[in-house]
């Protein structure tokens, strides 16, 4: 029998609103359609890198992040991505993060692309 979720302190978002996710960044849940799902695709130089999926129909694994800076910092900070995607590098190169920093600087920062450097690896 699958254990309840029932803490007073984490209410569970609405589960009519759709399947519920949790942050990869900040570990919060809440619904599909707020949050971003990111997968493993590859960069333009065919190094593996963390492919944003707005649409959320790439196959394989992905994970769920909320389309903001803030959650994503944390993520790369945390080194969530390579852990929650899975992904083993092998001593290859690491898993690049920048197309997604790139989509959220484009499509979710209202404030638009900043100075930050986001090249780092997960």
């Amino acid at each position: 029998m699958a254990r309840q979720h029932t803490s007073p302190a984490c209410p569970d978002p609405d589960p009519s609103l759709g399947p519920i996710r949790t942050c990869i960044g900040c570990r919060k849940r809440a619904t599909r359609r707020e949050l971003l799902r990111v997968t493993v695709g590859s960069d333009a130089h065919g190094h593996p890198a963390v492919t944003p999926d707005p649409r959320g129909t790439a196959p394989g694994r992905g994970a769920h992040l909320h389309p903001t800076i803030g959650c994503f910092d944390l993520a790369v900070r945390r080194k969530a991505f390579a852990r929650a995607l899975r992904f083993s590098a092998a001593g290859g190169p690491g898993l690049s993060t920048t197309l997604v920093a790139e989509h959220l600087a484009a499509h979710h920062d209202p404030a638009g692309p900043t100075d930050r450097n986001w090249s780092s690896s997960s």
